[in-house]
């Protein structure tokens, strides 16, 4: 019966929300199989709904689909995920530098606020909670900067990464490492300093990079 299953565009979003907090939790891992009928089951939507999220999951290259054999969380190489990140950085400079001249007062109030919530998530250990907080923090400097274009194409870069940001932030003393990174854009960006705000997003990236790198050579990186 699928009378009570999410259908149209509501069960396409749903569900590939769903798949992408399944990866950032580790609920599913690279090369896992995605059946329909498991996924639809799973998240209470109709299979249409489920092709069609997995659809959109594959144009974000979050999944790869197989030609007779299905739908497969793609597996990302580490050199691959370097080179997303470094397009990121990029970007994330070009975003910052706006962000710091164009945000609005209320947005500066946020930015400063997600800056303390991130001091006390790193004073408790509240991992999930910094996670959540680093997402916000980098989403809301894209949405200060205006730059719509480079809004999309970081939202098609950061599809893949998924698995290896939830890695990253899961590791030992990684949130209070970052901390000041973070810190640092959240004052470059609410004090109006757009050359300052570039250099530090560019400063973060350049340390993930550093991160990806060395998680290769972990005995976890698989």
């Amino acid at each position: 019966m699928t009378e009570n299953r999410l259908t149209g565009a509501a069960g396409r979003r749903h569900v590939a929300e769903a798949v992408r907090r399944a990866l950032r939790s580790g609920d599913l891992v690279p090369g896992q199989r995605l059946v329909e009928n498991d996924l639809a089951d799973l998240y209470g939507a109709a299979r249409s709904a489920v092709r069609e999220a997995l659809q959109d999951l594959a144009a974000e290259e979050v999944v790869e689909l197989v030609p007779r054999r299905g739908a497969r969380v793609r597996v990302v190489s580490v050199e691959e995920a370097v080179q997303i990140t470094e397009c990121r950085s990029a970007l994330e400079q070009l975003c910052a530098g706006k962000a710091a001249t164009r945000a609005t007062d209320a947005q500066r109030a946020e930015l400063r606020a997600i800056g303390e919530e991130m001091r006390q998530a790193v004073a408790e250990g509240a991992v999930h909670t910094y996670s959540a907080l680093n997402r916000r923090l980098h989403e809301l400097v894209v949405e200060a900067s205006g730059q719509e274009v480079a809004r999309r194409q970081l939202d098609r870069l950061n599809g893949p990464m998924v698995r290896f940001q939830f890695r990253l932030a899961l590791r030992p003393g990684r949130p209070a490492q970052s901390l000041r990174q973070h810190l640092d854009i959240i004052d470059a960006v609410a004090g109006g300093d757009a050359a300052a705000a570039a250099a530090a997003a560019a400063a973060h990236l350049e340390d993930v990079i550093e991160q990806l790198t060395a998680q290769a050579d972990a005995p976890s990186a698989g």
